[in-house]
Parts: C-alpha cells; structure tokens; sequence
C-alpha cells in the first residue's frame, strides 16, 4: 500500500476497459476501486458482504431483486448506495459512469452467484494501480 495521495481522475484517464474494477488503495481488509461502466452488468450477490458505490461521474441504475420482488434505485453523480450482503443486484448505466466501491480484500466483482457471464465481462477481483 502506498503511503503517497492517490489522483482518482489519473486513474481513470489511465484505462479503457469497461466492468473492471482497479484498486486504488486498500482500507483494514477492504479495496477501494474504481471502475467505467457502460451497459448492463450481469445480475449476482455476495453472501458474505454489503457493498457501496459512489458515483463520480455519470448515472448508475441499480437492479434489485428481493422479497420476490423487483425494483431499482437510480443513482446520479455524487450518490452512494449500499446494496446489503445476499441481495442480487444488476448495475447499469446508459450513458456510461465511473464508481468507486469498496469491497473486502479479493471480493470477485461478479458474485459468489450470478448469470452466465456475457463476453464484455470478466470476473475480477480487480486490478492493481502504480
């Protein structure tokens, strides 16, 4: 980890690929990335953890499935959410946007249970930066 500050926006200028999360720092046993959407991701869960985004830039749409139901939160730039542990979820985003997540150490960004994975998505559990 390092101990220099860390320029989000460089990060992002340095990668094109969309749905895969690069590590900027790690927080106790948790990363901090960020990703570019565009698109829809595919619909998953994580048992064992919550995890939040944060919307820098863009719009992110959020699917959720629970209860037997279905519904989604729309996320404009400057927005976080938190999708509780065990929920599926679907992000997406029309136009395109950047989020940052944080996420346990080696959390794969498409689930302990998801759909089969469509030729635009890699599971990940991230990239490193620097």
């Amino acid at each position: 980890m390092t101990t220099d500050s860390i320029s989000i926006a460089a990060v992002l200028a340095g990668f094109q690929d969309l749905w895969s999360p690069r590590i900027l720092t790690r927080v106790n046993d948790y990363d901090v990335r960020v990703a570019k959407v565009q698109g829809e991701f595919v619909w998953h869960s994580h048992a064992e953890t919550d995890e939040f985004f944060l919307v820098l830039e863009g719009e992110l749409r959020i699917g959720l499935r629970e209860g037997g139901s279905e519904r989604e939160v729309v996320l404009p730039r400057g927005s976080v959410f938190v999708v509780p542990r065990g929920v599926e979820h679907r992000p997406a985003s029309a136009e395109g946007a950047s989020i940052l997540m944080f996420e346990p150490t080696g959390t794969v960004n498409v689930g302990d249970r998801h759909e089969q994975l469509p030729a635009h998505i890699t599971a990940t559990t991230g990239v490193a930066t620097g």
